[in-house]
């Protein structure tokens, strides 16, 4: 059979690979769950043909079967591998500058945080100007609902994947785990911000503001983990709008529109 003009030709097949993704495709393109002989009638293969590979792709997480239809449907795996890696690279190139002028501007260290599995990662640290301050290591990971950064990462998500990440993180529904995170999340939602006492180290209040994309998803946090100094005007009350000014300019340089940017305080 001649090959169709719109049809790509491909140097190698690999059918297994391709079965399982014309069914996630099917099924993503479907409200609905579907059974074995719908999901194999669509595709247009025997019911026989697709029944390991829908075993393999509910036992990987990507699928599941309701209780009462036995329907298979989507889970949110997909999902969340879409974000689980945000473009670092881009990311980094676009908040180093505005990180060091506010280091240099305010005396302060800042952080930049990503969200890593159930943990916050810190992807990139700039050292405050002066002789002592504070600094978090590059590459450490801090549990995701114990940080101020993680905390402001979790508050600018859509609700379902909120619900994702607490699930992820062990705070089930109802819980009152649960119940005082969304409280929190939605304080810092309304306020833009959060500010805390560091529950680690004394004499350290931690600042954090989101760095949104264009949909107004927090895809970083950055975090002044602020130091007050003896004899010094200059603490958590200074760091605020220098620090909101760089989160959105991180914004901004990532293509959000400008009124989709953090504000100050």
């Amino acid at each position: 059979m001649a090959r169709s003009p719109a049809t790509p030709k491909r140097r190698y097949a690999a059918p297994a690979l391709e079965k399982g993704l014309d069914i996630l495709e099917l099924l993503a393109s479907r409200s609905e769950g579907l059974g074995q002989s719908q999901i194999a009638r669509a595709l247009g293969r025997t019911p026989g043909e697709i029944f390991r590979m829908l075993t393999c792709l509910v036992e990987r997480g990507y699928l599941r079967r309701g209780p009462g239809d036995d329907l298979y449907r989507l889970t949110y795996k997909l999902f969340e591998l879409a974000h689980h890696h945000p473009p670092t690279r881009l990311l980094l190139d676009r908040a180093l500058p505005p990180m060091h002028r506010f280091a240099e501007d305010t005396g302060q260290s800042v952080h930049l945080a990503l969200r890593h599995g159930d943990h916050a990662l810190i992807a990139a640290q700039v050292d405050g100007a002066g002789f002592m301050g504070f600094a978090v290591r590059v590459g450490a990971r801090v549990p995701l609902l114990e940080t101020v950064s993680g905390s402001v990462l979790l508050a600018f998500q859509p609700p379902l994947v909120r619900e994702i990440w607490y699930e992820s993180c062990g705070a089930g529904p109802g819980s009152r785990r649960r119940k005082e995170m969304e409280s929190l999340g939605e304080a810092i939602r309304e306020r833009g911000f959060e500010e805390r006492e560091s529950a680690t180290i004394l004499g350290i209040t931690d600042v954090s503001y989101p760095v949104l994309d264009h949909t107004g998803r927090a895809v970083a946090a950055l975090t002044c983990p602020c130091l007050t100094r003896k004899g010094s005007h200059r603490g958590p009350a200074e760091v605020h709008e220098p620090l909101a000014r760089a989160a959105a300019e991180i914004t901004q340089s990532l293509g959000a529109p400008e009124e989709e940017g953090t504000g100050g305080t």
